[in-house]
């Protein structure tokens, strides 16, 4: 049996700090972020100007686009969330009066004090309730990520010069502003918005946004161990045993409700060659020309399909090699991203692993060695929702690191597209259309529990 990672949830309240810091990407890129306060008032959930026209505005408009406002301006790239994770727990806690709380991460326990108050530097996901009612076992999990690729991109809402006027039309741009902050900000008000009508027992729902989606997902696999671990959760003595009917994640789908989305294989292919000088080619051996034939050979072949998921496709993401152009390289390596359609979540990157590796063979057994990082086959989700369109989706998400027998939906506003571009945005109308979605897949996750 596999090790679960430790993890801390710690029930403080004080959880603001002041910082500035620089963020460094997998490859070593730094990326300034701006100073933050999160009780400040310049980053105020209510602070937002904005005024309703005449386009039948739902009444949560302006929470929702001031909420959505605040998570963009608060940089949060991967490994450096917590300033978000901060403003959310204020949020949570003095805005809506629920209970939230932090799940810190086994990694960044040496950052925090003896007495578990130092918050300042340890990453951690957000877990909330509604505080009318003692958490017992919600039924209904519903939950996205707070992280985000870089680099920072500032908010901007587009309204007519010279005008405030917001209309379902108006578009809003900045890292995050769709993946997944759009979520985010629209599953708290669905929820807010079904307690408030009396539509939902409180009681059978739970918040939860993690860290870390963007990079390794490890923020959803401490949750999912804490979760399938009732010996530790018991040894901790902070949550009751958990079992969720259903878990809604939110990501960008074009306000269509996904019926899963392919696999992911991947990790570094090196190869190993003999150096000399390139006027003698034959006597030598070139690690770049034996990897560039085997990666030919990769992308053009065959890795496994179906009919819901289509092709396996195979991205090249870096290549890497030799010294200079007139010595033959010894070493040379790339990075391969393959995107799985064949099998099923347990057996599909086995599949591409195993076709992979014969190329290999076949093309120079001595030459290779691939490290494969991971991996999992295509991931179902339920579509089977009245009044959706549907859709595959071609990404990965958080759903198969969440280990359970619930049934997963997937859902969210904004187009995957632009979620990584420098044009990163969407329309008012479709984070309204997405609260609306929400409200219907808890009511039929609820009733179908």
């Amino acid at each position: 049996m596999k090790a679960l990672p430790n993890l801390l949830l710690l029930w403080g309240t004080s959880l603001l700090s002041h910082t500035s810091a620089f963020v460094i990407d997998n490859n070593n890129h730094h990326y300034q972020q701006q100073l933050l306060v999160v009780n400040d008032a310049s980053i105020s959930p209510l602070q937002i100007s904005t005024s309703s026209a005449t386009d039948d505005a739902p009444s949560y408009r302006k929470n929702l686009l001031s909420l959505h406002k605040s998570l963009i301006e608060i940089p949060s790239i991967s490994r450096t969330e917590q300033e978000v994770g901060k403003f959310l727990l204020d949020y949570l806690r003095n805005n809506l009066g629920y209970v939230a709380k932090a799940q810190f991460l086994e990694s960044d326990k040496t950052s925090h004090g003896s007495d578990g108050d130092d918050h300042s530097q340890g990453r951690f996901n957000v877990l909330a309730w509604p505080s009318s009612h003692n958490l017992s076992s919600p039924r209904v999990l519903v939950t996205s990520h707070i992280d985000v690729v870089p680099p920072f991109i500032p908010y901007r809402i587009s309204t007519p010069e010279g005008s405030d006027q917001v209309t379902s039309d108006t578009f809003i741009s900045g890292r995050g502003s769709v993946d997944a902050k759009a979520s985010v900000a629209a599953q708290i008000v669905a929820v807010e918005e079904l307690i408030r009508a009396k539509e939902v027992d409180p009681a059978d729902l739970m918040l939860l946004f993690v860290v870390g989606e963007e990079i390794s997902g490890d923020g959803m696999k401490v949750f999912s161990a804490a979760y399938n671990n009732d010996k530790k959760k018991e040894s901790l003595a902070l949550l009751p045993p958990l079992h969720f009917r259903a878990a809604i994640y939110g990501e960008p789908t074009e306000n269509k409700l996904s019926c899963g989305h392919k696999g992911h294989a991947g990790g570094l292919l090196k190869a190993k060659g003999i150096a000399g000088h390139s006027g003698y080619p034959w006597l030598f051996k070139s690690a770049t020309e034996v990897l560039v034939k085997a990666l030919a050979k990769i992308i053009s072949a065959d890795l496994g399909s179906s009919d819901r998921y289509g092709n396996t496709t195979v991205n090249i993401g870096t290549i890497a090699g030799g010294v200079a152009a007139n010595v033959i390289p010894k070493e040379a390596q790339a990075k391969l991203a393959i995107r799985v359609a064949a099998g099923n979540q347990t057996t599909g990157a086995d599949i591409v692993r195993e076709a992979v590796d014969k190329i290999l063979e076949e093309t120079d057994a001595e030459a290779f060695t691939m490290e494969w990082t991971g991996g999992y086959g295509p991931v179902e989700c339920n579509c089977d929702v009245d009044g959706f369109e549907t859709m595959v989706a071609s990404y990965g998400t958080d759903v198969p690191n969440f280990e359970g027998d619930h049934v997963s939906y997937l859902y969210g506003p904004g187009s995957i597209l632009v979620a990584h571009g420098d044009d990163e945005g969407l329309k008012v109308g479709d984070l309204e259309t997405a609260v609306e979605g929400y409200k219907t897949l808890i009511k039929h996750a609820l009733a179908a529990a």
